[in-house]
């Protein structure tokens, strides 16, 4: 599997901006998607799942501000990000799971200006 993500940039404190993820390849048994991010100086945190039956899951310092989708025919997923604050500034990481394997796409930066 491999994964492909865009979308990063330089967005205002209070604004919002997406992010885009392209699957490829063994697609068919991805059981989840989700995003990671990791800010300058900090550990690669979770942020966010979409599991196979569109359930999501969410870090609670992103609830109600990012949504994250998937669309099964393009086999993108995206992350929708609203109310966006400086601390949330970081390399956002799209990464899945084939059975028991763990795959990552390459990092895009976000950067919040306040």
């Amino acid at each position: 599997v491999q994964l492909q993500a865009s979308g990063g940039g330089l967005v205002q404190a209070g604004g919002s901006l997406a992010l885009s993820c392209a699957a490829s390849g063994n697609i068919y048994d991805i059981s989840v998607m989700g995003w990671y991010r990791q800010a300058p100086g900090k550990q690669r945190e979770w942020v966010g799942y979409i599991y196979k039956n569109g359930r999501t899951e969410y870090k609670d310092s992103v609830k109600g501000r990012f949504t994250i989708t998937r669309d099964s025919v393009k086999n993108t997923m995206s992350l929708q990000m609203s109310s966006l604050k400086p601390e949330d500034t970081a390399v956002y990481y799209c990464y899945c799971t084939v059975v028991l394997e763990s795959y990552w796409g390459q990092g895009t930066l976000v950067t919040v200006s306040s």
